[in-house]
């Protein structure tokens, strides 16, 4: 365990100096107490002869397309420049009275597998990807991408010390990820089958007790069957398919919840006449046309990740200081705006809510939408 995480204590259920419960965190927006937040260290590109790489990193490149791609270890002064980042942002909520802390450190290029395949590692910079926490529970997701199966061993001993505080740990089930789950579209690029329940936790919106989860080649038919099947079990808590949204990977950066009412849509993926039914009677904010930056090779991320902000709470956004638009936008609504820099933010596949996974909010399971 690091230095910026919580000593372990033997005392079931303590509650957090904030007198919340040792895991709390039920939405996007109310007052955040404590974070996770990535690291970059070791981060690489998966081999993309593998098909659930090229399914959720480059799912709309060619064979072809990705033949050309540089794989492997990411050159050092992108991981530098990325920790860099991360490091001035984490010392920002630090100086907001946020509790942050960072993954243990994961060699990603040792290789592993099963009797049916073998994978090295991707990257500990996510940590909001394969994990949901709804109220005091922690759910680690069954990634589709076989690259991540044990991605989330770097963030172990801080479960293992929320657990012994009182909060509840969940897994859903150890997926196979054989070659049939991996399917092809009619224009031959990768597609998600039904053989078994596999979803990303970032394919997951929070809203009190409503859960809105994006049925897309990151999470499956069956994924979203097991959670619902799973939060039953929590109380009186909701899941939303949202089908037809985005059909690629994840859902922050196509729909952000900034406070109850305010939601910031892309208009480039969700059109005015087919917002989601439960917020229909919700203000939109329409995220502006994002500024785009060169790559030397495709990115992980769409120049859409200008979206993915985080909210420390209803009224403090950190947000992509490359993204005037976007600011000045929010701040029309009533937002103050931390603006923040992550150079590599669509190289590396994540912005300021992809690199953190809020453990302690303020807030409840409200009913947000009745």
């Amino acid at each position: 365990m690091t230095a910026d995480q919580i000593v372990t204590t033997s005392a079931a259920s303590t509650p957090g100096r904030t007198g919340l419960p040792a895991v709390n965190s039920w939405d996007e927006f109310s007052r955040l107490h404590e974070i996770v937040v990535g690291d970059a260290t070791h981060i690489r590109l998966p081999e993309q002869d593998d098909p659930s790489a090229w399914l959720t990193c480059f799912p709309k490149l060619t064979r072809t397309e990705l033949s050309r791609l540089q794989v492997g270890e990411v050159p050092a002064q992108i991981v530098e420049e990325t920790n860099e980042d991360l490091a001035e942002f984490c010392a920002s909520l630090r100086a907001l009275g946020v509790t942050v802390h960072r993954p243990a450190p994961v060699d990603h290029s040792v290789e592993f597998g099963t009797p049916q395949w073998r994978s090295a590692g991707f990257k500990s910079y996510c940590p909001r990807d394969l994990t949901l926490v709804v109220g005091s529970t922690i759910i680690e997701t069954a990634s589709p991408t076989r690259a991540r199966y044990f991605e989330l061993f770097g963030l172990r001993p801080l479960f293992h010390d929320y657990l012994l505080r009182g909060a509840t740990w969940l897994a859903a089930p150890r997926p196979q990820l054989a070659d049939e789950l991996y399917l092809f579209d009619p224009d031959g690029l990768p597609d998600l089958g039904e053989t078994e329940p596999v979803f990303d936790a970032a394919n997951v919106l929070r809203l009190g007790r409503d859960l809105f989860y994006q049925v897309s080649r990151s999470g499956n038919e069956l994924g979203l069957r097991w959670l619902e099947s799973t939060v039953r079990l929590l109380g009186d808590v909701r899941v939303h398919p949202l089908r037809g949204i985005y059909g690629y990977t994840h859902i922050d950066s196509t729909i952000s919840f900034l406070r109850p009412g305010l939601v910031l849509l892309n208009p480039g993926r969700v059109r005015p006449d087919a917002v989601p039914e439960p917020l229909r009677g919700w203000d939109v904010l329409w995220c502006p046309e994002p500024r785009r930056t060169a790559s030397p090779q495709p990115t992980l991320s769409e120049h859409w990740i200008s979206m993915n902000l985080l909210m420390v709470d209803e009224e403090h956004a950190v947000v992509d200081a490359d993204q005037p638009e976007l600011i000045a936008a929010l701040e029309r609504h009533g937002i103050t705006v931390l603006p923040h820099r992550l150079r590599h933010s669509r190289l590396l596949g994540g912005g300021f809510h992809c690199v953190t996974l809020d453990t302690v909010r303020s807030g409840g399971p409200e009913n947000y939408l009745d």
